[in-house]
């Protein structure tokens, strides 16, 4: 992902955005260079994606919000422990790399690799994973949950392909060298805890419209729980 001068993910999105820096670095050279991972046929796409990823949760969860489901107790705790998950990845990575992951630039300031950026370069993506998987088993429409994870995995191994390019081209062997040792998406434990500054009121400043969001898409569930699609009762 990319630290920005700048936006979290916009909702259920990417959350992730572009941020994977740790130390307070300036880039190695003052000289623009595009580095061939940035030139790519994916990462041309994903930069498309990654300029309009704010929108992409909303198609996504059309699906979920007007398809037929059974909707039970059980899987609404289920989803909503998904999301509240997600969600704590989220704020952890949004504390570490600050109010920089919701512009649509390729503007990077920092490198960050510490926190949840020590586990897995994505933090941001692993939490929004949690949490679209989380509305889709609310949902009850459970036949879409494997959709949604390749339609996940597409989006954001295009988007990623992207950022990574923005970030070689930028930070050239430093984030090489991060690259090589952390893994893109599982996160694992970091062999060496390095230490930064973790800004959690900016976080939570930073995910009010997240959170709002959040708020608005559970209740359109309740709703569909009560009156399912076309008026009736869900089972």
């Amino acid at each position: 992902m990319i630290v920005e001068a700048g936006d979290p993910g916009r909702g259920v999105e990417g959350a992730g955005a572009m941020c994977e820096i740790g130390r307070m670095t300036a880039p190695a050279s003052p000289t623009p260079r595009v580095s061939a991972a940035e030139q790519t046929p994916a990462a041309r796409i994903g930069a498309v994606l990654f300029r309009h990823r704010g929108w992409l949760p909303v198609l996504f969860l059309g699906v979920p919000l007007i398809a037929p489901g059974i909707m039970s107790p059980q899987l609404w705790a289920i989803g909503l422990a998904l999301i509240v998950v997600g969600e704590g990845w989220r704020l952890w990575g949004v504390a570490a790399a600050g109010t920089t992951t919701r512009r649509r630039s390729r503007a990077v300031q920092r490198l960050v690799t510490y926190g949840p950026f020590a586990w897995s370069r994505n933090p941001l993506y692993n939490g929004n994973f949690l949490i679209w998987m989380g509305f889709v088993v609310i949902s009850g429409v459970l036949w879409f949950l494997p959709v949604a994870i390749v339609l996940f995995a597409l989006e954001y191994s295009l988007i990623v392909r992207f950022e990574e390019g923005v970030l070689e081209s930028t930070f050239g062997e430093e984030y090489l060298d991060y690259k090589s040792h952390t893994p893109r998406w599982v996160p694992r434990p970091p062999r060496v805890h390095a230490n930064g500054e973790m800004n959690w009121s900016e976080a939570w400043r930073s995910e009010l419209s997240t959170f709002l969001q959040y708020v608005i898409l559970l209740a359109a569930f309740v709703v569909k729980s009560r009156y399912g699609v076309g008026g009736r009762a869900t089972p």
